[in-house]
């Protein structure tokens, strides 16, 4: 990975979803952002949308939002679910879940 490194975003730049996902636990993403020092939003009681929500930022450049969507439920930390990648276009998201599988694995 080079001197780049995962951090927390720092000039946000507008995200939409663009068909990619990634299956992973949210004990992983919760994991990572803590490795990185990247704050994220949890509030994971099945009520809304979203239960997590993780802003990650690579480089000068790479910025993508990691989130589950319309579980409707409590997530158990261990269990794999799908979750959404946003970013500012296609190649964004596809680059910020290769860096995700990278990561993570």
């Amino acid at each position: 990975m080079g001197k780049n490194k995962l951090k927390e975003i720092t000039n946000w730049k507008s995200s939409s979803f663009h068909g990619t996902r990634i299956t992973t636990t949210p004990q992983s993403l919760i994991d990572l952002a803590d490795k990185y020092n990247i704050p994220y939003e949890s509030q994971n009681y099945g009520n809304d949308k979203t239960n997590f929500d993780f802003d990650f930022q690579y480089g000068d450049d790479l910025q993508f939002t990691v989130y589950d969507w319309k579980e409707y439920q409590v997530l158990d930390l261990d269990r794999e679910y799908e979750f959404h990648i946003g970013g500012e276009c296609v190649e964004c998201t596809d680059q910020g879940k290769d860096l995700l599988n990278e990561l993570l694995n």
